[in-house]
C-alpha cells in the first residue's frame, strides 16, 4: 500500500504519516509550499520532520514540495474570505490526489483531529473532500491534542514541530466552521480549479 501524506510543519500531520507508515504503508510526504504567506522556516521544519520519520521508521520517507502560494492569492482575491481555509484545504487535497495518481499511490493521509480547528469540523471536512476520487485516511480523527502530542514526543517530531515559524499570512479573521457544500462549490466556480490543481502538481519537486 502506497499513500501520500499531506504534511505541514505542525504537530499532527507527521504523527498521522507515522501511524500509517508503522502499519506497513509506503508513505510519500507532500508539503504544500505556502510562501509568501509563510517563510523558509516551514520548509526547514518539514525537511527535519522527514529526516526524523525516516530515522524512527528505519526506512526512506521521501519528501516532495508543491507550489501553493499562488493558489492562496487567487482564493483571497476571488472568494469569500471566510471560505479561505476550506478552499485552501480542498485544493491541497485535490493536488494530493493528482500527485497520488502520478506516483502510484492509492490514498491520502490527513492529520485531521475532529473539531480541533475550524477546518476540521464535520461539515467543513465534507466540503473539503467533495469531488475526490481517492480514499482519505485520517488516523488521528478521534484523538485529542494531548494524545497526539504524546505520540509526537515519543517519535521525536514534537520538538521539531514546535520550532517557530511565520504564521499563515492569509488566515481569515472569521473562518467558516459549517461550510455549505453548495456555497463551497459556488466559491470554487470562481477559480480555474482544474488548472490550479495541474499547475501545483506540475510544480512538485522532491527535496529529500
Amino acid at each position: 500500500m502506497r499513500l501520500v501524506a499531506l504534511v505541514s510543519g505542525g504537530i499532527d500531520s507527521p504523527v498521522a504519516a507515522y501511524k500509517m507508515a508503522s502499519l506497513g504503508a509506503d508513505v510519500l510526504l507532500l508539503h504544500m509550499d505556502n510562501r509568501p504567506y509563510t517563510d523558509d522556516r516551514c520548509i526547514d521544519k518539514v525537511v527535519r520532520i522527514a529526516d526524523r520519520l525516516s530515522e524512527v521508521l528505519k526506512k526512506e520517507v521521501p519528501l516532495y514540495v508543491a507550489d501553493h502560494g499562488i493558489n492562496q492569492t487567487l482564493i483571497k482575491k476571488r472568494c469569500d474570505s471566510s471560505y479561505q481555509c476550506v478552499l485552501c484545504k480542498r485544493l491541497m487535497m485535490h493536488v494530493a490526489e493528482e500527485f497520488a495518481f502520478r506516483n502510484g499511490c492509492s490514498g491520502i493521509i490527513m492529520g485531521d483531529s475532529l473539531g480541533q480547528v475550524a477546518s476540521q469540523t464535520l461539515k467543513n471536512i465534507r466540503s473539503e473532500t467533495s469531488g475526490l476520487g481517492i480514499p482519505v485516511t485520517r488516523p488521528l480523527i478521534g484523538l485529542d491534542k494531548i494524545e497526539i502530542e504524546a505520540v509526537a514526543k515519543e517519535i521525536g517530531t514534537y520538538e521539531i514541530s514546535i520550532l517557530p515559524e511565520s504564521p499563515c499570512g492569509v488566515l481569515p479573521q472569521k473562518p467558516i466552521t459549517e461550510a455549505d457544500p453548495l456555497k463551497t462549490a459556488s466559491m470554487q466556480s470562481k477559480l480555474e480549479f482544474i488548472d490550479m490543481i495541474r499547475s501545483s502538481a506540475d510544480s512538485v519537486k522532491r527535496i529529500r
